[in-house]
């Protein structure tokens, strides 16, 4: 009986491994079939002069009919020999993209399983260093399309192979070295270094060298002239420290190229308009699509740029910084307008001129300068506490008052001179102290004292939260700051912080940001169309009672006092928030209605401060007036929605409803509500909050002082 049953089971798996054996042959000679129907479609590797007819793409304005930028294949070429190429470029270039070269057939298997799986299947690329070899990169770039598909990937493998039979490898070297794309249109070594350096490859210098290897791999994104100039310089040092760890330098070789300062040739982009922007755009589209797609493809980008808008944005950006420069020594200044119902960027000048690269002018500040905001960060903390149920009613006391508690050298009554850096006892902006304010005044007025308290009493963890939920990228956790983050002690950017601001236009609506609106191929299919993304972030009743103090031109008036006229607009409801920040090294006007949002900042690339006291109502009003006065002149005129009203009657709690005096008597806010339950029962003992004893003392030396 068990013979039998080991003679079927026997029987059985001979069956089921002569299916296999056929299955396995059917896929093999299928295999084999395809890649040979695949190798006699590709061309001769010896025809390298041989390139596929290509076709500019170009980048318009929203209308679709103002060229912007033409993005075209016009390959600029010097063939050099060998021999004429530094070791150094050699040596970089093996270093970064295939430090096997010498050792290999064309392709190894850890790149072929990379290329021909991973890559195509999850569309991801590593720019650190490629999955090709230089072979299999000089086969794609002479003959076939950057598409990323498996049998793109077997042509590619059979090219490097044939290339490696019939070329040696100091051949395939130079070949690739006069090929590769440099970006800019540069193609082969000495073209890039013409173009970036001004001087032949021949003359190249290891660092120079290092720099230039470091960019085949993503030349629109690694470009010198783009907004990722740093990423590009540590990708030059990571192409030095692999040229070290190899042996092809040694210790002293490699620091002094790693310290050694560029001087690099001026942009040459050619017939260009809004080049902050469209740079911007270059880098969405290089990293989506691919380079070279972008270069052939033939695609019509129509952008969300308003051209007209960024006409008048250039010039006041132009104008005001040259005036900042004669009377504050302020050479740069930026601007972005955004449309708030939909997102969509209209305007944006990253610099005073993109081309005076004196003053770095194609350092976009807008979007790559991470700046302090100043007293123009502070709205995030009012709303988030309004959201608390405090009031524009609500009052603090503006009053000389230790932030640190508890800290022997931090005294509850303050002293100005004591500058331990363990104690914070900020200041207003013209040294006075007001005593009892509302919210709205303070906001409005931009004192310091009430806002940091407001802070404290919003929750800087959730007012972070509230920043970040509006727009704002590059605050870190709360453990990174303390209350002076409401006075500007965190870093943003202009374009987040005019999308941040656009949110508080809409109610807490939130649209997602757009700089493309359209990219259609060649044969007019739409690739891509923008898609609005709208979030409610934010209760909007709170949002409206902010926009109503932002509005408020009487609130603000004491503020701007003999420039208050550049805060008004004729039969218009804007509102707005300027911030400056400590040695006046940057300067902000962000203002914003129901239908357009926009942002100035003014100051220097290197934080230099601003001489003369100038802050924003000197260097960033005027230029955001000037701008808003032709701007809105292409707007129907809209208000913002008007908030719940508030019966203060209704409202028994001191100091929220603005009631101060209460019994003959004045205490501090804390001593009248639990900051975390601001509209619950009185605290039974206020001094269980931290803040509460300094708060009290402050209060009561400004009452003894003034009655």
């Amino acid at each position: 009986m068990t013979k039998k049953i080991k003679s079927k089971n026997k029987k059985f798996l001979l069956k089921i491994s002569a299916v296999l054996l056929l299955i396995i042959l059917g896929a093999s000679f299928w295999t084999i079939t395809k890649i040979s129907q695949i190798a006699k479609s590709l061309p001769d590797p010896k025809q390298f002069s041989s390139r596929q007819v290509s076709q500019s793409s170009k980048i318009y304005d929203r209308t679709g009919k103002v060229l912007l930028y033409e993005i075209y294949n016009e390959e600029k070429r010097t063939v050099v020999p060998f021999e004429e190429i530094p070791e150094y470029v050699k040596k970089a270039t093996i270093s970064i993209e295939d430090k096997n070269f010498y050792n290999h057939g064309g392709f190894s298997v850890a790149s072929m399983i990379k290329g021909v799986i991973i890559e195509p299947l999850t569309g991801q690329r590593d720019r650190a260093r490629g999955g090709s070899t230089i072979t299999q990169q000089l086969a794609k770039n002479a003959f076939l399309t950057s598409e990323r598909t498996i049998e793109r990937k077997v042509k590619e493998l059979i090219l490097a192979y044939w290339i490696e039979q019939r070329y040696s490898k100091d051949e395939v070297l130079n070949l690739y070295l006069n090929q590769i794309p440099y970006g800019s249109n540069a193609y082969g070594i000495e073209s890039a270094s013409q173009i970036y350096f001004n001087k032949s490859a021949k003359e190249l210098n290891l660092a120079e060298a290092a720099l230039l290897a470091s960019l085949p791999k993503a030349p629109t994104y690694y470009s010198p002239w783009g907004i990722h100039k740093e990423e590009l310089l540590q990708r030059k040092d990571y192409v030095l420290k692999q040229m070290l760890d190899l042996g092809f330098i040694d210790d002293e070789e490699f620091e002094r190229a790693r310290k050694f300062v560029f001087k690099f040739s001026e942009p040459t982009l050619g017939s260009i308009k809004a080049p902050h922007f469209i740079i911007m755009v270059k880098d969405y589209l290089a990293n989506k699509y691919g380079e070279d797609f972008l270069e052939k493809g033939g695609l019509k980008i129509t952008t969300t740029l308003d051209y007209e808008t960024q006409e008048i944005a250039k010039r006041v950006i132009l104008e005001g910084a040259a005036r900042n420069e004669e009377l504050y020594k302020g050479k740069n200044a930026a601007l972005v307008a955004q449309d708030p119902k939909t997102g969509e960027v209209i305007a944006l000048v990253g610099s005073r001129d993109y081309f005076d690269s004196k003053n770095e002018g194609n350092f976009n500040v807008a979007v790559q300068g991470l700046r302090q905001p100043g007293s123009a960060f502070k709205p995030f903390a009012y709303l988030t506490a309004f959201g608390k149920g405090y009031l524009p009613e609500t009052v603090v006391f503006d009053a000389p008052t230790e932030f640190v508690p508890n800290n022997p050298k931090c005294p509850a009554i303050v002293n100005f001179s004591n500058e331990d850096d363990d104690c914070y006892h900020p200041q207003n902006f013209d040294h006075l102290f007001r005593g009892p304010i509302n919210l709205r005044n303070a906001l409005s007025q931009s004192i310091n004292v009430p806002a940091v308290k407001v802070l404290y009493l919003a929750g800087l963890e959730n007012t972070i939260k509230t920043a970040k939920d509006f727009g704002i990228t590059t605050l870190r956790d709360s453990n990174f700051y303390g209350l002076s983050l409401v006075l500007g002690g965190g870093e943003v950017k202009l374009i987040d912080l005019v999308n941040a601001y656009s949110v508080f236009s809409q109610d807490g609506i939130r649209h997602n940001q757009k700089i493309v609106l359209k990219i259609e191929d060649a044969k007019g299919n739409i690739m891509e169309s923008s898609s609005d993304q709208a979030v409610q972030v934010f209760e909007p009743q709170y949002v409206q009672i902010l926009n109503d103090v932002l509005s408020d031109e009487n609130a603000r008036r004491p503020l701007y006092s003999g420039s208050f006229g550049l805060t008004v607009f004729e039969d218009r409801q804007v509102a707005m928030k300027t911030g400056t920040t400590n040695d006046y090294r940057d300067a902000w006007t962000m203002g914003y209605t129901p239908y357009l949002a926009v942002g100035v900042w003014a100051g220097n690339n290197h934080q230099e401060p601003m001489e003369k006291n100038a802050g924003s109502i000197l260097a960033t009003l005027p230029i955001w007036n000037a701008f808003m006065k032709e701007a809105l002149q292409k707007y129907p005129n809209e208000t913002f929605n008007k908030p719940p009203e508030t019966n203060l009657m209704e409202i028994t709690k001191p100091m929220i409803n603005g009631q101060y005096y209460v019994n003959g008597i004045i205490n501090d806010i804390l001593y009248y509500i639990d900051k975390n339950d601001p509209l619950g029962p009185m605290p039974q003992n206020p001094a269980n909050d931290p803040q509460f004893i300094n708060w009290e003392i402050s209060t009561q030396r400004w009452w003894q002082g003034s009655s």
